[in-house]
């Protein structure tokens, strides 16, 4: 065999190497980016769970206050239901839910006894621990996120991704920071 087709089959190989581990590479980021959005999907799920505890315990001490348990109630609704949508819906369903979750809290501070209440101050705990996880949750997949499509814009692993279909995944963020850095305004 000539030198020429030792080079030539040497840069085949190469360029399989390249185009195998380039592969399996987006595709383990790929992997961990499901993951962290299931991981988002769980804690979202559990704060759910722990909504309805929480709006019992305040419905016996602000009867009064039914639309502020409706909104709740929805709210928990929507991002139950966003959840399988992807991340944009998600996060819209969040900001309400967010919203919804300032109202209830702004309502409880309302009333003494129920601050006081063992049971009120434990599901808060649970909450205040469920937030924090969802905001884990949410740095991971976005870091995942980051990950995967900073490796399928840079190139020549783009050129991989084009050929094997890998798309850009949408980050999980807030859509209108105004909205959630506004004070809840609480009439009674």
């Amino acid at each position: 065999m000539s030198i020429l087709l030792w080079i030539l089959v040497g840069l085949v190989v190469l360029l399989a190497i390249f185009v195998w581990a380039t592969y399996n590479g987006l595709v383990q980021l790929n992997v961990r980016v499901q993951e962290a959005w299931s991981d988002i999907t769980v804690q979202l799920k559990r704060r759910a769970d722990l909504i309805p505890n929480l709006v019992e315990s305040v419905k016996g001490y602000a009867a009064h206050e039914k639309q502020v348990f409706q909104d709740v109630t929805e709210a928990r609704s929507n991002v139950l239901a966003a959840t399988s949508k992807g991340p944009a819906e998600a996060a819209k369903a969040e900001n309400q839910f967010e919203q919804a979750l300032k109202s209830l809290f702004a309502v409880s501070e309302a009333y003494p006894q129920l601050r006081a209440s063992e049971n009120f101050q434990q599901l808060q705990g649970e909450l205040v621990d469920t937030e924090d996880k969802i905001q884990a949750a949410r740095r991971f997949y976005n870091g995942g996120v980051r990950d995967l499509n900073t490796r399928i814009q840079q190139f020549p692993a783009n050129v991989v991704a084009g050929m094997f279909n890998f798309k850009n995944r949408e980050f999980f963020e807030v859509e209108d920071m105004a909205s959630v850095e506004k004070p809840v305004d609480v009439k009674f």
